[in-house]
Order: C-alpha cells, then sequence, then structure tokens
C-alpha cells in the first residue's frame, strides 16, 4: 500500500473520530449541564454561577430603580472575563473578584465577594 492510500485511509478515520467526539461531547454537555472548564477564568465564573447570589444595598437599589437588571449581573456571570491582577483571591474568608464586562453596551466592572456558600454582587462601576 503506498503512501497516499494509507495518509487517506488516516485522515479519513481522524474525520470519523473527531466528528464523533464532537458530537459526543455536545450532547453530554447539553443534556446535563456538563461543561469543561479548565482555565482560571471559566473554573472562577462557574463557581461564581453554582452558588447562591446575594446582592449589596447598592445593588438592590440599582435593581429597585430599573437601572439595572438581573439579565446584566448574568451578562457578566457569563461573559465576563476576571481581572486577577486587581482582585483579591488570597483573602480568608471570601474572595473578591473583579470581574469585566458591558453594561448597555459600555465598558464596566463588576465586583463580587465569592464565599463559601453564597457569592455577593457587592457594586458595578462604568469605565470611561
Amino acid at each position: 500500500m503506498d503512501f497516499l492510500k494509507r495518509l487517506g485511509f488516516y485522515l479519513v478515520g481522524l474525520s470519523i473520530g473527531i466528528v464523533f467526539l464532537m458530537v459526543f461531547f455536545k450532547k453530554k454537555s447539553d443534556e446535563t449541564g456538563v461543561s469543561f472548564c479548565y482555565l482560571p477564568n471559566c473554573r472562577t465564573l462557574k463557581d461564581i454561577r453554582s452558588k447562591q447570589l446575594s446582592y449589596s444595598d447598592e445593588i438592590n437599589t440599582m435593581l429597585l430603580n430599573k437601572s439595572l437588571d438581573s439579565t446584566d449581573i448574568n451578562g457578566f456571570l457569563w461573559d465576563g472575563e476576571v481581572d486577577f491582577g486587581n482582585s483579591d483571591t488570597k483573602s480568608a474568608p471570601c474572595k473578591t473578584y473583579l470581574i469585566e464586562g458591558e453594561l448597555k453596551e459600555k465598558p464596566a466592572v463588576l465586583t463580587v465577594r465569592n464565599c463559601r456558600s453564597k457569592a455577593v454582587i457587592e457594586r458595578i462601576s462604568l469605565e470611561n
């Protein structure tokens, strides 16, 4: 068997295997809610989302005034980028994370205190 024929069989088998894995993992993540978060940003946001959320007085006031919606906060927790350089990740009872995202198409920063059993949304500040 010449080299091009072996390469063709190899590529066909590799393609079938990749398609099978993509379908298998896609179906698994859709049905069971399992996702593969190995990077620090994804793991931190997933940890915060998995806990009971509570809001500070400032956030509660913004929610009551309708200047902020819970879907805006969910946008930060799903699509945001954690700023590990400015976050306090070494504090003992609760770690404080700064999550960068967009609020009404403007850059903003969400401050979250992540404790063992709950996450407290402390403030949202708009960037210039």
